[in-house]
């Protein structure tokens, strides 16, 4: 019997026992071989979703060339970047820990990408030296720092700026990246536009004359000059237009206002830079990333409007068409039943008529299109399992006002249970970091009847050490009892730590063809090898 549509396909419950199984393995008996706390990772679950997305991506974008990059950082392993590879992805690094993992998978360096806002010149050298697809160039000086390295290597780099697109979103302030306060990426607009010039991007519903990128002489009051004059394409000015009132259409001239503000933004300004290091530079495009855990397509529009507006704009001012645009990761998944998620289907099939409309409104060719789906490939695959320890009954009581604590429905409660795992923040920091919310089962035998609201936590030192702030188990709970939480495959052991020298559980594959390590439990002699003292 299926669970449901948030734990993997392969998860059933036993009719007979209740214990839940995956792949056919009981949650306890994978406990009993593999130790606990521990994650699961169905690998199976990983190459269905893999291939989902790519396929997804290419019939969204039919008409044009599209990438899928796996995000690493949601959970890098060798075995998950052959299993990504295969369903045609390439992988996104942004550490020499991420690089080297990839490479020593087997990953041909024409199938990586080098993110991140501080990269260091080893990491750089290695991509350049292993051919990477894309280096993300992250901040305005960074052009020089890579066509510098380029040189001495006496090779050509493939670069591609992230822009910082003023598009917000992400339902933690922590993972929404496309604003202007925070550290990734170069700014669209200069500091203190008036973003609502964009606006224009909105009401743009076919080709207008402005997308011809001609630039038009000065009308004069003297008869000789008084017909219409010849317009003249010159590419190496500052400003897209200079047409005359008469024959500049209001939509004409919003749209001109828009590209004079990201003409005078940071953003092209990098993109010129990086055209003076062409010996040794290829640049390939922009890179747009607006957050984490959206759920549909409305925010990635806004994005890929202003991307696509850059792209015009840099096209009028130096005659580059940028081949690609990436739009980034943060598709959402649900980690509880009946939370949303991205229809992945549905809304590749919005942004992509929205990024065929804009092109054609702008009179541009379409570019190879990207995305770098991290979460939305391997959270679902992932579970954790963990062993019940003390079980506390504490009674609560009114305030000095007399209200009384309630559950998240409002409901009054005299009593919360807080029942202790074996493992806690050290191996899911989410719940700590983002008020991140999950929901857990019993997994080792049915239980009773009788339910009891529950707040699971861990066994360290922070009273914040929760991993599931509210949720029903049965109330026969007991120590010694398996419980397993859904969702945990990305961002769980990746954020992993030894605090209080807790050790980092083992990561599990399961699939059709059972169940083996594939990464291993943390020992004391690991810690204890550290510790040169």
């Amino acid at each position: 019997m299926a669970i449901s549509p948030i734990w993997p396909a392969a998860t059933a419950i036993d009719p007979a026992t209740g214990a839940i199984t995956f792949h056919g393995c009981t949650a306890e008996s994978l406990l009993d071989e593999f130790g606990s706390p521990l994650y699961l990772i169905d690998t199976d679950e990983v190459a269905n979703r893999a291939k989902h997305f790519v396929h997804a991506a290419a019939t969204a974008f039919n008409n044009s060339t599209t990438h899928v990059s796996f995000a690493g950082k949601a959970f890098l392993s060798k075995e998950i970047v052959r299993l990504v590879l295969a369903a045609g992805m390439y992988v996104d690094t942004c550490t020499m820990g991420e690089m080297r993992i990839a490479l020593a998978a087997g990953a041909p360096g024409r199938r990586l990408v080098l993110h991140g806002n501080n990269k260091s010149d080893a990491e750089i050298e290695l991509a350049i030296n292993e051919g990477f697809a894309k280096i993300v160039v992250d901040e305005p000086n960074e052009p020089a720092r890579i066509a510098a390295i380029a040189k001495r290597l006496g090779k050509r780099a493939r670069v591609m700026l992230r822009v910082t697109s003023g598009i917000h979103a992400g339902g933690h302030e922590y993972i929404s990246t496309a604003h202007e306060d925070q550290k990734f990426g170069v700014p669209l607009l200069p500091a203190g536009a008036d973003t609502s010039v964009l606006s224009i991007l909105d009401d743009l519903t076919d080709v207008t004359p402005a997308a011809t990128n001609a630039r038009v002489g000065e009308r004069h009051d003297d008869a000789e000059s008084a017909a219409k004059p010849e317009r003249k394409l010159r590419y190496d000015v500052k400003y897209p237009y200079d047409l005359s009132g008469e024959e500049l259409s209001e939509p004409d001239r919003k749209l001109a206002d828009a590209m004079t503000a990201v003409a005078n933004g940071p953003a092209l300004a990098v993109l010129k830079e990086i055209r003076r290091h062409e010996d040794v530079l290829e640049l390939v495009g922009v890179h747009s990333h607006i957050g984490s855990n959206i759920h549909d397509a409305d925010a990635f529009i806004q994005a890929a409007k202003r991307m696509m507006l850059l792209r015009k704009t840099f096209y009028a001012t130096d005659a580059y068409t940028l081949p690609e645009v990436d739009l980034g990761g943060g598709y959402s998944v649900a980690y509880t039943d009946g939370e949303d998620s991205m229809d992945i289907d549905v809304e590749l099939g919005r942004l992509a008529d929205a990024v065929t409309a804009i092109n054609r409104a702008l009179g541009m060719p379409a570019p190879a299109i990207s995305f770098e789906p991290g979460r939305w490939i391997v959270a679902p695959a992932g579970v954790t399992l963990y062993r019940v320890g003390t079980i506390k009954h504490v009674l609560l009581s009114a305030d000095a006002e007399g209200h009384q604590p309630t559950d998240r429905a409002g409901n009054p409660i005299d009593e919360r249970v807080y029942a202790s795992v074996d493992g806690g923040m050290s191996d899911n920091i989410r719940p700590a970091l983002y008020g991140a919310d999950y929901t857990v089962r019993l997994a080792n035998r049915r239980g009773s009847d009788e339910s009891m609201l529950v707040r699971v936590v861990g066994m360290h030192c922070e009273s914040g050490d929760i991993i599931i702030h509210e949720d029903r188990l049965p109330a026969d709970l007991k120590r010694g009892d398996v419980l397993a939480v859904p969702v945990t495959g990305a961002y769980g052991r990746t954020m992993a730590s030894n605090y209080n020298q807790a050790l980092i559980p083992a990561v599990v594959a399961v699939s059709e063809e059972g169940a083996h390590v594939m990464l291993r439990r943390q020992t004391i002699d690991d810690l204890l090898g550290l510790d040169l003292g």
